[in-house]
């Protein structure tokens, strides 16, 4: 039964986020702005929408207990940079070698590319601190909560205002497949249906209930694992959650990647981490205990080795698909360090 709950809660899941990240596209074709503000702002916040609202929906909701709840959020929170800096990257990597050889050059803006990079290190470093901060400092953890939300719109700001040079420069979005909802409406035989700003809204408000709904199933799937297993929530939070709801996302960004669209490839990749390195810890600091346990240390300090070196290797040499092995093996090192 648990296994029934936690696979209908994903496929729901998936569903949802595919029509939401389908509207997105086509909203930013039609706003005309460019990759680097469509993946790393519009797709990025798209494809972490699974994974943003588990750890909502556990922190508000009332199907477990707050222990577990408390520890679904942590897990989810910080997990999802985790994967994302590590397995999402060597999944590109070896993608890209597959169709391009592991010499051959990645060529994302590089711009763009180094800021999602540079104010993810700062955002995400500014919630680690906060894991060392007492939970009876309320003022000091507000004043933690509040800078991580500046932080995140501050870089809205500088992503936005760089999109007008980028399309100019030939980076504009064209989504890659029609509007979900009017292709099948159109296909019932309703021809009438054409794509405008309703249609466009009409399906991202279906995706969003969609990915509510199954994150619910997904918080009192693992809740049931949890126990079945006598593995922690937490641990089970870290390791699952990511990778069963926002992995499969990140199939765009390999499908990208191989078609040496490597803007948006990295885009969608980096964006979601500076949005889950910010506005969730933000969640997390203040509705959570957000204390230094051995496997939360672990994970956010894999996390921003596996970002420096990132950040590192592109401004010093470019990035190459065997560079991304590293962060690979990021990944394994901490997978061994909460199973041993």
């Amino acid at each position: 039964m648990t296994t029934f709950i936690l696979l209908g809660s994903l496929f729901i899941i998936f569903v949802g986020a595919e029509s939401f990240t389908n509207a997105l596209e086509h909203l930013g074709q039609r706003l005309r702005i460019s990759e680097g503000v469509t993946g790393s702002v519009f797709a990025a916040i798209a494809t972490a929408m699974p994974e943003t609202m588990v750890p909502i929906v556990a922190l508000l909701g009332a199907g477990a207990t707050q222990e577990v709840r408390e520890e679904v959020a942590v897990g989810a929170i910080l997990g999802a940079p985790l994967m994302l800096s590590t397995v999402a990257m060597f999944l590109m990597g070896a993608f890209a070698a597959r169709t391009r050889g592991w010499q051959d050059h990645l060529r994302p803006e590089r711009t763009g590319l180094r800021r999602d990079l540079t104010w993810f290190l700062m955002a995400f470093g500014v919630a680690t601190v906060a894991l060392f901060i007492p939970a009876r400092y309320t003022l000091l953890r507000a004043t933690v909560v509040l800078a991580l939300v500046l932080m995140y719109f501050i870089y809205l700001m500088l992503t936005i205002r760089a999109s007008a040079r980028l399309v100019k420069d030939g980076h504009g979005t064209e989504a890659d497949h029609p509007l979900y909802l009017v292709y099948y409406l159109q296909r019932l035989s309703l021809p009438r249906v054409r794509e405008n700003m309703l249609t466009l809204l009409a399906q991202l408000l279906i995706g969003f209930v969609l990915i509510v709904g199954g994150a619910r199933g997904f918080v009192t799937g693992v809740e049931s694992l949890s126990a079945t297993l006598g593995v922690s929530a937490l641990v089970l939070s870290l390791l699952i959650i990511p990778v069963a709801t926002e992995l499969p996302e990140k199939v765009n960004s390999i499908l990208w990647i191989r078609r040496r669209r490597d803007t948006l490839a990295f885009g969608n990749v980096t964006g979601a981490m500076v949005f889950q390195g910010s506005l969730l810890p933000a969640l997390g600091v203040m509705l959570t205990p957000w204390e230094p346990h051995v496997e939360v240390l672990a994970g956010v300090g894999l996390t921003l080795l596996a970002t420096t070196y990132l950040l590192l290797t592109v401004r010093r040499v470019g990035l190459r698909p065997y560079h991304l092995l590293v962060n690979g093996l990021c990944y394994l090192a901490y997978y061994l360090v909460v199973t041993f």
